[in-house]
């Protein structure tokens, strides 16, 4: 992925983010809600801590600190990623849109707005956003490559390798030797 399209990624997720918060701000009360199907909601929640509400007695500049030290440790990882691994630039680019779109309600607002709401009539999930969403499926997505598809690439290198001459076995001429 190219910085360009990473860039790309990145502002895409942000600006949804921000839109959608935005509207549900402006268009529904706090802890009002929207049925949107018998089992998701539109739900206007506040979001004093991290994911699941964790850390809510951090204060906004103890959160916001912490969310800036993620974000540095995830850009380390993105900048160790392999180029050829393009399903995990794709999940650090949606996760660090997230993680901005959320540090930018943190940083303005002193919480983050929540307002996505799974349930059934006796369960219902966490309230999450799309930045939330954003980096979860990031998160998968790089389990995904890194274990499923990563140890597909590893058995058809051994594959791969198992077929060709030896070339460490003295006495035997290497490739482009005569």
């Amino acid at each position: 992925m190219t910085r360009g399209a990473a860039a790309l990624v990145i502002l895409l997720t942000v600006v949804a983010d921000q839109a959608i918060k935005a509207v549900v701000v402006a268009t529904m009360a706090l802890g009002g809600s929207v049925e949107l199907l018998p089992f998701l909601a539109l739900y206007h929640a506040r979001n004093d801590g991290i994911a699941f509400s964790m850390f809510a007695g951090f204060g906004d500049l103890g959160l916001a600190l912490m969310a800036v030290v993620v974000l540095g440790f995830v850009f380390w990882l993105w900048w160790k990623t392999p180029a050829d691994r393009r399903l995990t630039h794709v999940a650090f680019a949606i996760i660090v849109g997230g993680a901005i779109g959320n540090l930018i309600d943190r940083v303005r607002l002193g919480y983050v707005v929540d307002y996505v709401l799974f349930h059934t009539p006796v369960w219902s999930f966490a309230v999450f956003n799309l930045a939330d969403a954003c980096i979860s499926v990031g998160a998968v997505a790089i389990v995904v490559d890194e274990f499923l598809l990563g140890r597909r690439e590893e058995k058809g290198a051994k594959a791969d390798g198992a077929k060709a001459p030896d070339e460490t076995m003295p006495g035997k001429p290497g490739p482009g030797t005569d």
